[in-house]
């Protein structure tokens, strides 16, 4: 166990928050995050790749079938998600395990690529989490939700989703530099169109083409209204001299 645990709160809420299996809503998702993965590291022609937080493994599977990566593992708080994602039997998925939140159980620099992905929002640690995780790979790629934006509350609220960080595209780059981490690419990206219809049909598409013509004119006013994805490409910056 490392000298910073994920609260007992935060456990309790992720045990069983895959136990419905596989989700066809997370499954819709993943396309998005692993064409955002693809773009930013494709070029980099990994051999192993990481996910921290994997999740129900819906990211990994996508990736797999997208034939990015030899060998695929994972690592999960949830048992209910370790368990979700030995059911799927992935082709490429080398390893999955149950790990404590913040001590990542690979050696430095075993991985091409580690993937962070809709994590750090729910991190109690992020740059603990961050720091961790460039350890254990070449290259980090790390996607959250842009939810800081002029709609969100003045007060925090708990809620099952879990959600305990809110960001803007310039947090969350100030985020990885404050941990020694050079930001190489960032993109800001709408959830698949197909996430929006499964959700809410025709009202749902009426947003998506809503919210990707306002982030066409302008991505600042875009972020500043409404939730988007923030996807960076990451190493780890040399020292300064």
């Amino acid at each position: 166990m490392s000298d910073i645990d994920v609260s007992k709160a935060l456990l309790d809420n992720y045990a069983d928050y895959y136990s419905d299996g596989a989700s066809e809503w997370r499954r819709l998702g993943a396309i998005g995050t692993a064409d955002n993965v693809v773009a930013l590291c494709g070029h980099l022609a990994p051999d192993r790749v990481l996910e921290i937080g994997a999740g129900d493994g819906s990211i990994l599977q996508r990736l797999s079938e997208m034939d990015f990566g030899r060998q695929l593992h994972a690592i999960e708080i949830s048992p209910s998600g370790v368990a979700a994602i030995h059911k799927r039997r992935i082709p490429r998925l080398a390893d999955c395990q149950v790990f404590d939140g913040y001590t990542i159980p690979y050696a430095t620099d075993h991985f091409d690529v580690a993937i962070l992905s809709h994590v750090l929002e729910h991190a109690e640690h992020p740059r603990r989490l961050l720091v961790e995780s460039a350890r254990v790979a070449r290259y980090l790629v790390v996607e959250v939700p842009m939810e800081d934006t002029l709609r969100l509350t003045g007060d925090f609220h708990w809620d099952a989703v879990g959600h305990i960080n809110y960001y803007t595209p310039t947090t969350l780059r100030r985020l990885a530099q404050s941990c020694g981490l050079r930001v190489i690419r960032q993109i800001t990206t709408n959830a698949p169109r197909d996430t929006y219809t499964f959700t809410s049909g025709k009202r749902g598409l009426l947003q998506y083409y809503m919210k990707e013509a306002v982030l066409r004119l302008s991505s600042r006013v875009a972020t500043e209204l409404f939730c988007y994805h923030g996807t960076i490409l990451c190493e780890k910056a040399p020292p300064s001299p």
